[in-house]
Formats: structure tokens, C-alpha cells, sequence
């Protein structure tokens, strides 16, 4: 009996201690109203596109003929470009968006979240912004989306800026743990209502050049534009819709002016991928900046667009 009574306590003690670690993770989704009194403030604004209610600030002149759309990189938002947009706004009319599957904007109507979708999805929002062309300058997953669109509506953009772009078959030195989980569908099932906070904090260490940059708040906006509804279930089909290199063959038809901004310390896309780029359009140029990881316009937006300013100029 002694034993039975023991061996209860024991059972009850693992049950509580699994209670508490799946309470201590527990993440379900929020809804977009709920995280836009923090991450939708003022100039945020929301329009319909294809179908989506995209989260989206335009700032700047709007008689600037040829504005600059910013395309923020895998499960980030379009603040990620504030150093930029504050630095541009004075002179440029600046766009930037969270993307479909991603930030405030969150999923696609149909869950198809392949290449083409993204570049159609860019030509819509600038017909919606009645914008005829403009530069249009992404990060990591954004680049790859700025270069094709580039390649599949070409009369639209009339300059790329490419920053540790995507696009090549490649192979990583480093993943992201969180990248890692939603590439598993067995775990990116449970992620849907599971996300440890660490496991953002340490996918940010992963970018980073310099991961003492790497603040409270930042992770606060990863973590919680994370959990809105439908953004975990995206990632994850993003993974899988999508093959390494599948439309590489395609950059060698990008014609217009292109500046490839790379971070040294890149460890998910290596800065030999700069050189590719470099080789494979022929009106390119290169700026690699050795201390910086693979969001180098966030981790040092200051350096980054200053180079971004003097192509453009």
C-alpha cells in the first residue's frame, strides 16, 4: 500500500511538472485587432488585396514618381525596415507590407504561398496604390519576391536592392531552430498552439551578426506577430510548397540596375550567394559589410542604407 501511495505521488508530481512546461509554452493564435493595438499603430494602415486585408505604411511624398517598396524576409513584418524608412521618408515615397503568411497581413485565401503568388501579390498592391514602377528592395525570402517580380513584370520595377537575398539552391551553416521546427509536420502541428519563447530568441541569435543587438522588444515583435491567427500554419506551408532553386535559372533575366548588399556573417544564406548575384546580372554591384549576419538592414540600418541611398541616387 506504502508503495501504491508512492509510486501515486510520483506519477501526480510528472503529471504536474508536464502541465506546467506545456503551460509555460502555450501559444495559441491572437487575432490581428488584438496584436494591432501594439504593432498597427500610426502610419499603419490596412487595404484589400488579393483577397487579404494587408497591413501595409506608406510614407513619404506621394508625387515621387518611382517610390521604394521594402519586402521583408521569412516570419518577419514590415518593421523590420524602420531604420530604413525613417532614413528614406525625407526624399522617397516609401511603401513597406507584411507579406502574405506573415506579420499583421497573415494568410493567403487559398494557403498557396508559392513564388508566383508572391510576385503577383506585389504587382496587385502596387496597382491598388496606383504605383506604375518602382524599386523594390527585399531581404532573405523579400529579395527572392523583389527579383521575381522583377523577372515577371519587369515594365513594373525599374531597380532591385537584394540584401542576403534567397533564390539559389544553397546550403546553410546554420538554421534557425524555428525554421527548423516548421520544416518537421509532425512538430509544425504542434507549434500551432506551442511556441516557446526561447525558440524565437535564439532564432534571432541565428541572424544576427551581432546577437548583443538583440533587445527585449525585438523579440517581443517576432514573438507575438508569431501567434497571429493562421501565421504558424503558413510558415510551414511555405516550406513545403516551395524548392530550394526552383526559379534560380530565371535570374540570369533580370536586366534592370541591381545592388546586392550582403552580411559577412551570413550563416543561412552564405555570402558567396552575393557573387552569384553578382555574375548572374549583368548590371549588379556588390556591397558586403564583413560584421553583419543575414539581416544586416535591421541589425545596422544605418550602414545598409547608406549604400542603398547612394545606388539610388
Amino acid at each position: 500500500m506504502k508503495k501504491l501511495k508512492i509510486a501515486g505521488a510520483v506519477f501526480g508530481a510528472i503529471v504536474l511538472l508536464l502541465v506546467a512546461g506545456i503551460a509555460a509554452v502555450w501559444a495559441p493564435d491572437r487575432s490581428a485587432e488584438d496584436l494591432g493595438t501594439r504593432w498597427a499603430t500610426p502610419p499603419s494602415e490596412f487595404v484589400l488585396v488579393d483577397g487579404m486585408k494587408v497591413h501595409l505604411r506608406d510614407e513619404g511624398p506621394r508625387d515621387d514618381p518611382n517610390p521604394i517598396v521594402l519586402l521583408h524576409g521569412t516570419s518577419s513584418s514590415l518593421h523590420t525596415w524602420d531604420g530604413w524608412a525613417q532614413a528614406l521618408q525625407a526624399k522617397h515615397r516609401v511603401i513597406r507590407v507584411d507579406l502574405p503568411g506573415f506579420g499583421l497581413t497573415g494568410p493567403t485565401p487559398d494557403g498557396n504561398y508559392q513564388m508566383p503568388v508572391y510576385s503577383h501579390f506585389v504587382a496587385s498592391l502596387m496597382d491598388t496604390l496606383q504605383v506604375q514602377h518602382a524599386v523594390l528592395a527585399g531581404n532573405s525570402l523579400g529579395g527572392y519576391v523583389a527579383w521575381k517580380t522583377a523577372v515577371d513584370y519587369p515594365d513594373r520595377v525599374s531597380k532591385l536592392i537584394l540584401v542576403d537575398a534567397a533564390g539559389y539552391a544553397t546550403t546553410a551553416t546554420s538554421v534557425p531552430i524555428g525554421f527548423k521546427l516548421a520544416q518537421i509536420p509532425m512538430l509544425s502541428g504542434l507549434m500551432a498552439n506551442i511556441l516557446p519563447r526561447k525558440v524565437i530568441e535564439s532564432s534571432l541569435r541565428n541572424v544576427y551578426g551581432d546577437p548583443s543587438k538583440i533587445t527585449t522588444e525585438l523579440i517581443d515583435r517576432y514573438y507575438e506577430l508569431a501567434l497571429r491567427t493562421g501565421n504558424r500554419k503558413s510558415l510551414a506551408a511555405r516550406f513545403s510548397q516551395n524548392k530550394a532553386g526552383e526559379f534560380e535559372a530565371q535570374i540570369l533575366q533580370i536586366k534592370q540596375p541591381t545592388l546586392v548588399i550582403w552580411g559577412g556573417l551570413d550563416r543561412l544564406i552564405p555570402p558567396e550567394n552575393a557573387e552569384k548575384f553578382r555574375r548572374d546580372i549583368a548590371n549588379s554591384q556588390v556591397v558586403m559589410f564583413d560584421n553583419l549576419g543575414h539581416v544586416g538592414h535591421e541589425e545596422d540600418p544605418a550602414a545598409t542604407v547608406a549604400a542603398a541611398k547612394a545606388f539610388l541616387d
